[in-house]
């Protein structure tokens, strides 16, 4: 009996690598068609950061969570099977994938800038980028989850944001991101509307974590706007 719980177990950790494996490669391929293969591989591991940054953290807290999975153009997500204990547990684990993303993205730029790789320098462009985006404040994006311990109603601050985003750049994930953020942005509309579909007591938080979070969310943001802009500029000189 010892010997099959070791191999289901043994067996469920296999799945799991599959699942990640699978996955990042059928991105990559997809990726590769129109960017070549040595970006796509780069830019799925970036993503792959990301994403484990929020799985480190979800097991910090105690979180059951499955293994990182990607789908071609429109990114990558953990599967939390129970939610957060409270607000400071969701804005913990929103944070941690963003700041190990940020990470990826300046290991990206520090080689970049050593080597001269317009590649690298490519990819720190597109690091950078993508946490930029997820700092939005609407969930179901990172930025949503991190503000949420500020307060549910910083999520009217994304719609328009998101909406603003989407007149520069229309997208059909764009536009699958304010479907999934419409109950979210409902809620928030309504007095107590967010905590009431919440278990008592989930966004209680003391002022000083709530200030300690909104400095972290804007420091970060602040950064990574910083460097997109900069490392934009970079790549414009290239070409």
């Amino acid at each position: 009996m010892s010997k099959l719980l070791a191999w289901l177990f043994a067996a469920g950790k296999l799945g799991k690598l599959l699942t990640t494996g699978g996955t990042m490669i059928i991105s990559m391929a997809a990726y590769a068609m129109l960017y070549g293969w040595q970006y796509a591989a780069g830019f799925v591991l970036l993503l792959f950061f990301h994403e484990m940054g929020h799985y480190i953290a979800a097991r910090q807290r105690g979180l059951e969570v499955g293994a990182p999975t990607f789908i071609p153009f429109v990114g990558a997500w953990i599967q939390l099977k129970k939610l957060p204990h409270d607000v400071h547990t969701e804005a913990y684990v929103g944070i941690a994938g963003s700041l190990v993303g940020t990470l990826a993205a300046v290991a990206c730029y520090g080689l970049a800038r050593g080597s001269g790789n317009s590649l690298l320098l490519a990819l720190a462009y597109s690091g950078f980028m993508i946490n930029l985006f997820n700092m939005i404040p609407i969930s179901p994006l990172d930025g949503g989850r991190i503000t949420a311990i500020i307060s549910p109603k910083v999520w009217l601050l994304g719609a328009p944001l998101l909406a603003a985003l989407f007149l520069y750049n229309p997208s059909s994930m764009l536009i699958l991101i304010a479907i999934m953020a419409f109950p979210q942005i409902k809620l928030a509309l309504q007095k107590d509307g967010a905590a009431s579909a919440m278990p008592a007591g989930y966004y209680d938080a003391p002022l000083n974590l709530r200030i300690n979070y909104a400095a972290y969310y804007f420091v970060l943001t602040g950064y990574l706007a910083i460097m997109s802009y900069e490392v934009h500029g970079m790549l414009s000189g290239i070409h």
